[in-house]
């Protein structure tokens, strides 16, 4: 008897981890000929048809992907919401147009700028459904960590002196309109030899929530050669200029437990050269670390661990000066930042790159793409020396993931 107790103890003990992978499938929105699918383990299914779909979103607990349904010619971005429980698509309200939105990170409650009016969606038999007014003049938002908070960019003016700075405020939720409850936060001084921007966006919060990056955006023929990474203090408090970088949300980004923040530096509207992993670690930012190799560029970053971050690194190509721009052909990278050891992890073919790397867990994922047949999948490994394999065929990008938060 004690011996068949002891062999079930075992059996149950390798079983375990099987479970336990089992019961926790990857789940992905993801755009296949423009419309919107969503993937649970090894089932997909198509939630939308004849539409022209991007950008989707999940909802804090997962029940509602908020996404755009545009056109080609991108004059049109009207925002619906699927919900995954009742396997539809609706409009929040009757007609909204806009391109910049974001669920909370509390509940299923989707804030959106439409022509710089700031709204929240109100709730409708448990579906968010509705709105109400936050603030108007609203150039670039995001909401706090509390979820009860926004903090709001408002482009700066033009004045016969030239352009003036850039007011942020700290707004709550139900503001409404009210101008008693719009807190000035900071004010960034531009038109300086160092800082030179007209707006600021693309919002990111540090792991623990005491300071936010983004990006001070100059005027729009300059913003493709060159923008001002920035950090702030989440009291408005301590104001940081980082380092010169292209306008791309994915190429900077916060460790996920230190205030470390890893970005793409370098100006240059062309990816053949000049774009480099550095990683800063704040509030010192002058100590600051580049860790592409001389003779290469890094064209997308993610933290891995802690200690991990990964590249899509391509050979510089300081040849081309004319013509149509070479396509980087990217593979991915693993660099330590602590014993500074770098590895190759993927190894596309010659006609194919790795790009939008993410990590789901211990799982790495990335967005394969080959460029002579014009077709791109998702593939997978687990683990940085795991097996990689194909887990989505034919997207159109790279995938948006639930995580349990």
């Amino acid at each position: 008897m004690g011996i068949r107790i002891l062999l079930l103890l075992v059996f149950i003990c390798f079983l375990l981890p099987t479970l336990a992978r089992a019961e926790v499938p990857f789940t992905a929105a993801f755009i296949r000929d423009h419309q919107l699918w969503i993937k649970k383990g090894e089932q997909e299914i198509q939630a939308t048809k004849n539409r022209y779909v991007y950008s989707p979103k999940w909802s804090y607990d997962g029940r509602f992907i908020a996404y755009i349904d545009g056109d080609e010619q991108g004059e049109k971005s009207s925002l619906f919401i699927y919900d995954t429980k009742e396997n539809e698509s609706y409009q929040p309200y009757i007609r909204v147009e806009t391109s910049d939105f974001k669920w909370s990170p509390i509940k299923n409650q989707l804030a959106y700028n439409a022509q710089g009016i700031l709204n929240v969606t109100k709730m409708k038999n448990g579906r968010p459904y509705g709105f109400e007014n936050v603030s108007l003049g609203v150039s670039g938002f995001e909401w706090f960590p509390n979820g009860k908070e926004f903090i709001v960019s408002s482009q700066s003016a033009l004045r016969p002196t030239g352009w003036g700075p850039i007011p942020l405020f700290r707004i709550p939720v139900d503001a409404n309109l009210d101008a008693d409850k719009m807190k000035p936060f900071y004010t960034i001084k531009t038109n300086t030899p160092d800082l030179f921007a007209i707006d600021a966006d693309y919002f990111k919060w540090s792991s623990n929530g005491k300071w936010v990056s983004f990006l001070a955006i100059p005027t729009a023929s300059w913003a493709n050669d060159s923008n001002t990474l920035c950090v702030l203090s989440s009291e408005g408090e301590k104001f940081l200029s980082i380092g010169k970088m292209l306008w791309y949300r994915d190429w900077f980004k916060w460790a996920p437990t230190a205030n470390q923040l890893a970005y793409i530096s370098g100006e240059g509207r062309f990816f053949v050269e000049n774009k480099k992993t550095t990683v800063a670690d704040i509030p010192i930012s002058k100590h600051q670390k580049e860790y592409t190799p001389l003779g290469y560029v890094d064209l997308n970053l993610e933290w891995y661990s802690s200690d991990v971050v990964i590249v899509a690194r391509a050979k510089e190509n300081k040849e081309w000066k004319e013509g149509p721009v070479p396509t980087m052909f990217t593979a991915l990278y693993a660099i330590n930042i602590k014993s500074e050891q770098q590895q190759q992890i993927s190894f596309p073919a010659k006609t194919e790159l790795d790009t939008d790397p993410q990590v789901v867990g211990s799982n790495l994922t990335w967005f394969r793409k080959n460029s002579k047949e014009n077709i791109a999948d998702i593939w997978v490994k687990d683990g940085l020396n795991g097996k990689e394999h194909i887990w989505i065929k034919n997207v159109d990008s790279a995938p948006s993931f639930f995580t349990q938060k």
